[in-house]
């Protein structure tokens, strides 16, 4: 692995190293899925086999939960991403002696009003997930008031593009030449996690997610 590249790992090979997964027939599906979620929205229809659900900050169908390639069990998201990122990230450094070097934890999501799936980093560590470009001008001078690129979830949908959603069988993907990111010698702090994630109530979408009857388990 070179210095200043980024380790893409998908979440399900992490979740199965780690024990994540659940046989198909020990529990229900929905109330496996209910129990994992944040919040869920009780099914309103048959004609999809998932609930619309908010894990760890990310909307996502059925809180992750994936029984593809799963050979007969369910297969959680991992137990804490973010620590095992971080792992991952200091086995790597120990392992070549980087200082530049990232990971992320990937999965695939729907995107509303369009077909197919896209990657996403569930985890990131050794980089800065955002590039802010808040307060710099456009090649007009207009000072920019909001946009920040992100790289983490650029990266996973390159990355899991790369890998497939089929029999490909590529669980990794090694990304660099990549100007753009900015790395740190260092897991992401707490702050910095934080500042990924919005409030429903501030987020761009938060009319269309606060009209729904969102749930517990």
């Amino acid at each position: 692995m070179p210095d200043r590249s980024v380790l893409a790992i998908t979440s399900k090979i992490v979740s199965i190293c780690e024990g994540n997964v659940v046989k198909i027939g020990d529990i229900e599906k929905e109330k496996l899925i209910k129990r994992e979620a944040d919040l869920y929205l009780p099914a309103q229809s048959e004609k999809y086999d998932f609930l619309l659900t908010i894990k760890n900050g990310i909307l996502i169908p059925n809180a992750g939960i994936d029984e593809s390639n799963g050979g007969g069990y369910y297969i959680l998201w991992p137990k804490e991403p973010q620590k095992s990122a971080n792992a991952i990230r200091g086995y790597i450094r120990r392992r070549f002696g980087y200082d530049d070097v990232g990971v992320i934890i990937t999965d695939s999501k729907t995107t509303p009003l369009r077909w197919g799936t896209t990657g996403i980093a569930i985890a990131h560590s050794g980089f800065s997930a955002l590039n802010d470009y808040i307060g710099r001008p456009d090649i007009f001078g207009k000072k920019m008031r909001s946009t920040k690129a992100n790289i983490m979830d650029g990266l996973a949908a390159t990355a899991v593009l790369a890998m497939g959603e089929g029999r490909e069988q590529t669980p990794l993907a090694l990304i660099d030449d990549v100007p753009f990111v900015h790395f740190q010698s260092r897991h992401p702090s707490k702050s910095e996690l934080q500042n990924l994630h919005i409030d429903i109530e501030n987020d761009l979408y938060a009319e269309l997610l606060q009209s729904v009857g969102w749930k517990k388990y």
